[in-house]
């Protein structure tokens, strides 16, 4: 899932000084969850208050500074799709760089009976150099072998560490840091923020933090990277 599309990851990627080591970080035991298709009554009613997609909302992201005049918008559809035996919501996530399409994803989503939000894969197209696009990165649940994980926990708890998918080129893992977190962006000011730090052993040193408000969903990413850049919510529509 890594070049980051926003549920899950965006491209350009933004950063933030860690007191913590690459090796500390992925030396973490982090579970894949136990998966049951039988907890999936009502999957794409997905109303998780760190997480809640409803069907017709789009999301407007942008970095700052934004030189490159990249936009990325996410937008939940209305419709499904069945993965691994269960209903998911399809996200359309799509990236412009100075007006030029250069990623475009659908995510699938599904909510399980106790509120947890599970990350089932990704169909995804990216610009590449030379104007070919490369389909790298897109993966389903129950298929060669990949199983999905958790996206956002029901009860989040500072210290929790889950994997949120398992597949070949796709190996993302969370943790919980923060639940009281105070953040501004250019949408607006939110308190008592959920704060998780996001990684992969594929990509040693790419540490990301994300910041969810209730009732709202994702507002801001900082990524551990070199120099600190901020991906933040500018609207939603």
């Amino acid at each position: 899932m890594r070049a980051l599309t926003l549920f899950g990851r965006f491209t350009l990627g933004v950063v933030m000084l860690l007191s913590l080591s690459v090796g500390a970080v992925q030396a973490e035991p982090c579970e894949l969850p136990d998966f049951e298709s039988a907890s999936f009554s009502n999957p794409t009613n997905i109303d998780n208050p760190y997480f809640p997609l409803i069907p017709g909302t789009t999301f407007v992201y942008e970095p700052v500074p934004n030189e490159d005049k990249v936009v990325n918008t996410i937008t939940v559809t209305g419709d499904t799709k069945v993965v691994y035996g269960v209903n998911c919501i399809i996200v359309h996530d799509v990236e412009w760089v100075d007006g030029i399409l250069t990623e475009e994803t659908s995510d699938w989503y599904a909510q399980d009976d106790d509120g947890n939000v599970w990350y089932f894969g990704e169909s995804t197209k990216s610009l590449q150099p030379g104007g070919s696009w490369s389909t790298e990165g897109s993966w389903e649940a129950g298929v060669d072998d990949a199983l999905p994980g958790y996206l956002i926990l029901a009860k989040p708890r500072p210290g929790v560490c889950y994997q949120q998918e398992s597949a070949e080129g796709a190996q993302d893992r969370a943790k919980v840091l923060r639940l009281n977190a105070k953040v501004s962006v250019e949408y607006g000011d939110f308190k008592h923020c959920l704060v998780t730090k996001e990684w992969t052993p594929l990509e040693p040193g790419n540490i990301e933090q994300k910041f969810y408000a209730p009732g709202i969903g994702l507002v801001l990413i900082e990524e551990l990277k070199g120099k600190t850049v901020r991906v933040e919510l500018v609207d939603i529509y």
